[in-house]
């Protein structure tokens, strides 16, 4: 049945037996309703095949049931998590987002919020790789309310949601020290993304509370956090004199790294182990089971829809917050918590 046309508020408050700003406050502020007057209303609602007027409505409140969510990318299998869990928590609170694929450049940032500032969008969420003061503030300028996920803001400016990514580091090293591992070698990113800094801070913390020196982090960079140069590093790894116990910033770089290793006839973990960060579906995948530092993404996903819509809702009266999850490790056959008896010690 096509929507009938030129039904209105009015019309939904007579059949439903209420004025017409309950009507209104049923559809834009449901939590305010009691749950039988606002079943009344959808009832009617259905009844009459009413569709309500979002464009008017917009006008009205001058934003609409519109959040932009930021991403670098969707084929990491972490971003894409990220989508999935902030559109369900929109969703379950009449919200849609708007994706808007980043790349991490500045410029399409821009363009992307200015376009939201046109659209009068609820709010941002934005997943940063490169999350300097300047760019925020371009996109703070545009008027849309900006939170920041998987980064933990340096001030004041907004909120955000992002994980303990030091304790993850820390995490990681810890239990490749406890495996038997006397040094660690550290697979990682740009220093100038912060979640690999604080990564290598964590390994750092680590290795102090083991009583060992800084010198027993070996850090391998890489421009790349993939597949292909995690299997690069490993395959340089099997040629060194040692069999490595293996942080990785990421589990690409894990998974790739198990196999350069095994190319070159090094066993995963008699010989050798491996930890990732990020507890993907890939780490299932491989020929060894990849133990990692999973992240709650998504409880992050949902953190950050509610930090957005507790500024949408609560205005000038809102006071910014910062949510800080932990993660945890998830012990696989890549490194074991026990060392199988017979096993090859890793590097010392």
């Amino acid at each position: 049945m096509a929507p009938t046309q030129g039904i209105g508020l009015a019309e939904v408050a007579r059949v439903a037996g209420v004025s017409v700003a309950t009507v209104s406050n049923a559809l834009n502020r449901p939590e305010i309703v009691a749950v039988a007057t606002r079943d009344r209303v959808f009832e009617a609602i259905r009844e009459l095949d009413f569709v309500p007027n979002r464009a008017a409505a917009t006008l009205r409140r001058g934003t609409n049931h519109l959040i932009a969510l930021f991403v670098p990318e969707v084929a990491n299998a972490f971003y894409s998590e990220i989508v999935s869990a902030v559109a369900d928590e929109a969703a379950r609170h009449d919200f849609v987002i708007g994706l808007c694929v980043t790349h991490d450049e500045p410029e399409r940032e821009v363009f992307f919020a200015n376009s939201l500032a046109e659209q009068r969008a609820a709010a941002a969420i934005v997943v940063p790789i490169t999350a300097d003061a300047p760019r925020l503030s371009q996109l703070r300028r545009v008027g849309t309310r900006l939170v920041l996920l998987d980064r933990i803001a340096a001030n004041a400016d907004g909120c955000s949601v992002g994980i303990d990514d030091v304790l993850g580091g820390e995490l990681a090293v810890r239990h490749l020290l406890s495996s038997g591992a006397a040094a660690v070698t550290l697979v990682n990113g740009p220093h100038s993304v912060q979640q690999c800094a604080d990564r290598h801070a964590g390994a750092l913390r680590a290795l102090a509370a083991a009583g060992l020196p800084a010198s027993a982090l070996h850090e391998i960079v890489v421009d790349a956090m993939t597949v292909d140069a995690g299997r690069r590093v490993g395959r340089q790894l099997a040629a060194g004199p040692n069999r490595p116990a293996v942080f990785c910033v990421n589990d690409q770089l894990a998974v790739g790294i198990i196999g350069g290793l095994r190319e070159h006839g090094v066993d995963v973990p008699s010989q050798a182990l491996v930890v990732g960060y990020g507890d993907q579906s890939l780490a299932l995948d491989g020929p060894v089971p990849l133990t990692s530092v999973a992240q709650p993404t998504h409880q992050m996903g949902v953190e950050a829809v509610r930090c957005a819509l507790a500024e949408v809702n609560e205005g000038a009266e809102h006071v910014h917050r910062t949510v800080q999850l932990r993660p945890r490790l998830v012990v696989r056959g890549s490194a074991p918590a026990i060392p199988e008896p017979g096993r090859g010690a890793p590097a010392r």
